[in-house]
This record gives structure tokens, sequence and C-alpha cells, in this order.
């Protein structure tokens, strides 16, 4: 009844990758009573409702150009400035690229950290570092560790019941998946572009001549045949796919999930405002969905940020002004409708690029030092934190790791950053490889 299967897809480290899953598990789960309600009273000590709490992740994959963006070098030589002004913004001393002039409004309600740095300028190695906190060491295909939004579903489930936990809009970023977790935290995807006229989810559509009863039918018989199934089943994949069918047909029969997807029912005027583009209406259903309940929703950018060549051209007629739009809509309606304190936008990539422009006017991989956002969840908005070298290749103040930026995420959910699973040797293995949450942000 459901289409399981992905696409193959490659970056310029010619990895191919198989999205083995496009569904993920839609089920609350993780904590023990005793460890939510723990987490819930802590949560209600620092004044907020965890169970309210929710992420939108936009991932730039390909590694945005930090230097053309938020950590600007105007006196620097030409062949690290680049071509990019930089301009004042609605925050004193604040000074982004001319290229995000809408940003540039509304930096009060975003904060920038331009520190984050890591040491591995391969996009494989890197994609996975940053979205699960764990340096894998090595090239892989899927992921060695869980991404932070299975490990979101594991730990806290959605905020009401019908809806997933962790989705994906369109489909999932590269090493999105659950690894040991299990096939039942990997995202739910709606896997069609919400900028299309005819959007709608295939994945809870049910196929011609499937109609309500015969589904509930199905449903009976799926529970005859669960211990069977169980006794067979060595690697749990086939019990987080029972986990998924039971939701799924839950949120076919109910209302809840189509009205959350159900982009066209938005003011034309607001749909305007965060651009007709892949990231503009990506960003727009994501915050449709963690409005409705869901914990945490990736978007992806679109492509144009792996500037090898014509970096400024790429830049400033393609990727940016989409970008800058899409940000700083989401950024504003977010506010707008009083969901900082609940809802956390992160927006960020692999890694930067190289301060020295090279021979075909581009920039190249750069881990050394990296820009990211943040906005909402109740964070201290409208600064810059950190300060790079005059080329902006290294930090010159203290620097961070994904670790720190994951565990602040973390800290905005009331999931505790130190927590251990185990994998399927049953050893420990901590959410997150290293870092605490960034204190300038708390």
């Amino acid at each position: 009844m459901f289409d399981i299967w992905g696409r193959t897809f490659r970056n310029c480290d010619r990895v191919s990758r198989r999205d083995v899953l496009k569904i993920g598990m839609l089920a609350a789960g993780g904590l023990a009573l005793p460890d939510l309600l723990r987490r819930k009273a802590q949560a209600k000590r620092a004044g907020k409702d965890v169970q309210q709490t929710a992420v939108i992740q936009i991932f730039c994959g390909g590694g945005p150009s930090h230097i053309d963006m938020y950590d600007m070098k105007p006196h620097a030589p030409a062949e690290i400035r680049g071509e990019f002004q930089e301009i004042p913004t609605n925050v004193a001393g604040c000074r982004i690229s001319d290229q995000l002039p809408l940003q540039a409004r509304v930096m009060d309600k975003f904060a920038i950290v331009r520190s984050v740095a890591h040491s591995t300028p391969a996009h494989g190695i890197a994609s996975q570092w940053i979205l699960t906190g764990h340096n894998p060491g090595r090239v892989t295909t899927d992921n060695i560790f869980p991404a932070c939004g299975s490990v979101v579903a594991k730990m806290r489930g959605a905020n009401p019941p019908g809806l997933p936990a962790y989705m994906a809009v369109p489909r999932k970023v590269s090493f999105g998946n659950a690894a040991y977790l299990g096939a039942a935290y990997n995202p739910f995807t709606t896997d069609q572009d919400p900028v299309a006229k005819d959007f709608q989810v295939k994945n809870l559509q049910p196929v011609p001549g499937m109609t309500l009863d015969r589904l509930g039918n199905r449903r009976e018989l799926l529970a005859e045949l669960d211990t069977m199934r169980r006794d067979v089943d060595l690697h749990g994949d086939l019990q987080g796919m029972d986990g998924f069918y039971h939701d799924a047909v839950g949120m076919i029969t109910s209302d809840k999930a189509a009205k959350a997807f159900d982009i066209h029912s938005e003011d034309p005027k607001l749909r305007a405002k965060y651009g007709h583009t892949f990231i503009g209406q990506n960003c727009l259903l994501a915050r449709r969905l963690v409005e409705a309940g869901v914990s945490y929703v990736t978007c992806l950018s679109g492509g144009g940020w792996d500037t090898h060549a014509n970096n400024f051209a790429r830049l400033k007629k393609e990727t940016l002004p989409r970008y800058d739009r899409a940000i700083a809509a989401l950024v504003d309606d977010i506010y707008e409708r009083g969901l900082d304190k609940q809802v956390l936008v992160m927006v960020f990539g692999e890694f930067g690029r190289t301060p020295r422009v090279n021979k075909d006017a581009g920039r190249d991989h750069w881990p050394g030092a990296m820009s990211m956002l943040l906005s909402g969840g109740g964070l201290k908005v409208g600064q810059m934190i950190g300060e790079t070298d005059s080329s902006a290749a290294y930090p010159i103040s203290k620097p961070y790791t994904p670790g720190n930026v994951l565990s602040t995420m973390y800290d905005v959910l009331g999931i505790d950053y130190e927590h251990h699973f185990y994998d399927g040797s049953n050893r420990p293995i901590p959410i997150l490889g290293d870092g605490g949450p960034i204190p300038e942000l708390l």
C-alpha cells in the first residue's frame, strides 16, 4: 500500500546513497514515564512546557559560504573578501551580506553562531557529523549513528497523537536515518515538492479500491500475525514497519494530518511572502507541521551551495535570493504567531567554504569555520556569537562543535543530551559525541 523505496543521488564526493525508507515511525515513544515526568518537571521549572516544543531544521547540503553570508571580511584582500559587501541589520553592530537584505530586517529574531568548526572536508562524513553529533570517521552510505530527528522521535514522540514525531520535507536529508534505533524512527516524508499545484502526501492516500473497512480488516489480520513476525524479525525492521502501519492507518482515517498538510489553505499572500520556490514552500509546510504538533521537521533547501566554480554568480542569481526570502519569512512567521518560545529554527550545512577564492571563481570545502542560524526556541536572539580570524578561516573565540549546537537543540526540547542508547551489541552509546549547550544562547 505504501511506497517505501527511495532514490539514488550523488554529490561531488561521488558517493551514492540509497534512500532506504521514505516512511518512518509515526508513533510516540521512547522515554519511560518517570523519565518523561522528570524532564517535564525540569522544563516547567525553567518556564517552558517541553511537550509543546518543536524544531524546524533547514539543511543547506553542499556547504554554504559563511564568508559570503554571515562572516564578512570587508578589509581582507579581494581574493578573500570576494565580491559581496556587508550591510547593517536592525541590530546595532551586526552586519551581514548585502545578498541577505530581508534577513537583515529581522536580525533581532535570530542569532548567528560564527565559530562552529570540525575537521573533515568530505560531504558524507561532515553531513553525518553535523546531523548526528558524532564523527563517523569514515565514508558510509547510511547512518552509523542516529540522526537527531530520530533521537527526538525515540525520546519524545509527537506532541499529539495522530501525527508523526519526525518528518522530512519533501524527502529525508542524507544521513537522516535512525541507525541502530531501528527503522521505526526513520522520518516520514511528504515525497512531493509542496510548491507543486497538485501537492498531496501520497503516502497518506489509500491505493484505488482500498476502503477504510478493508484497511480495518487488514489491521486486524496484522495483529493476529504479530507474534509470528516478531519471532523471525532479528533486526527490529518488521516491528518498526508494524508501528508505521498501525499509525499510518490512524492518520488516513483522521483529518488532523490532512489539515496539517493542506498548504493550499494558506493565505496566498503568505505563500508569496515565503516565495514560490522549493525552499520557500518547504519552510511554510514545516511551520504548518510543527504548529499542528510534529516534534521535528527537516527541510531540504535545494541545491546551489557546493560552489567550486562561479561562487558569486550562483549565489547572487540563484541560491541566496530564494534562501533569504524563505528564512526571513519563516522567522518572522514564527514570531508573529507567538511560537518563538516553543519552536526552534536551525539553519546550517555540513561545513563552510574556503577563505581564498580559487581559479574558477569558486570556493571549496572548508570545515575550519562555519556559520549557523538559530531562531526561536526561547533562545537569546539578536546577536552574533563567536568570531573568526581576519580571513574567516578559524575561530579566534571559543570554537563550538556540532555537538554543542545539537545539545542546545536537545535542551530546548527537554531531552537529556547526556542520555545513552544501546546498539545491537548492547554497547552504550551517548546521544552526542561531545558538547553541551552554547551558553550565549541560553
